[in-house]
């Protein structure tokens, strides 16, 4: 593989706008870079996610499992912010989105059904699946507001979707899998 950057900086976007790949210049805040953006810091947070992952594995080999699922999604979701800067460029399929639903299926049935309201935390790991949750969740948002301007290939969409799903039920995995204890909301009490 060729070199992908062979200068760090350009000075091109010292002015506000950053290039697409097709060439074309946009804001730097242009809904299409936020998009761009928020998938970029899912993909930041998951890679911490799975560095907790690895450091915890030796103690907790169950937790592989979740490695060999998790780790694929930084490649796609690499992919995703390739769509999302080449429009034209197609590279998540709908069995992309089948993995993750395997796996949610299955991890699902391993926790049982959800009986109360559950708050991130328990642990550092627990808490960090949870960021990357709402993280996608963030991301997903973003998409969808330039879906609104500029329409996607639903692909995407759906992937960030079940990607939440999918970190929301591996919380609840990590925390079975570690002995750890769900953190159940309480409700204020009324007065």
């Amino acid at each position: 593989m060729g070199y992908r950057l062979s200068k760090i900086y350009t000075r091109t976007g010292d002015q506000g706008e950053t290039g697409l790949a097709d060439g074309r210049r946009v804001a730097k805040d242009h809904p299409r870079i936020e998009a761009i953006g928020e998938v970029d810091m899912l993909n930041s947070q998951l890679g911490l996610l799975i560095a907790e992952l690895v450091e915890q594995q030796s103690m907790w080999p169950a937790l592989g499992e979740l490695l060999e699922v998790l780790e694929p999604c930084q490649h796609r979701l690499f992919d995703l912010g390739g769509e999302l800067a080449m429009p034209e460029y197609q590279a998540l399929q709908d069995s992309d989105i089948e993995v993750l639903e395997q796996a949610i299926d299955r991890w699902n049935e391993e926790v049982g059904p959800l009986k109360e309201f559950i708050l991130p935390g328990g642990s550092r790991l627990l808490a960090q699946a949870h960021v990357c949750r709402s993280q996608a969740r963030t991301a997903e948002r973003r998409c969808q507001q330039l879906n609104a301007l500029e329409p996607l290939r639903g692909t995407g969409l759906a992937y960030l979707n079940r990607l939440s799903d999918l970190l929301f039920v591996g919380s609840r995995l990590i925390g079975k899998r570690m002995h750890i204890g769900e953190i159940l909301w309480r409700a204020a009490e009324r007065r």
